[in-house]
């Protein structure tokens, strides 16, 4: 499955919407747990999720505006 940047963007801002800062607490213990399973691609996605749940809980990203990454 592939998704582009707005849909993680989007896909982090549901989260943080829903759980608001306990998101990163949430992708944080993702990223540990699936490391210490050996489930290294599932691990780098929830790292993903977690810098980006941080970027839009602290307001540096609108993730319903149109991202672009250079």
């Amino acid at each position: 499955m592939k998704m582009s940047t707005g849909d993680l963007y989007r896909l982090a801002g549901d989260l943080a919407a829903e759980h608001g800062k306990a998101a990163s607490d949430f992708a944080s213990r993702a990223v540990m747990t699936l490391e210490a399973e050996g489930a290294h691609e599932r691990a780098q996605f929830w790292f993903l999720m977690l810098i980006l749940v941080g970027d839009v809980t602290s307001g540096r990203v609108d993730p319903d505006a149109f991202i672009t990454i250079h």
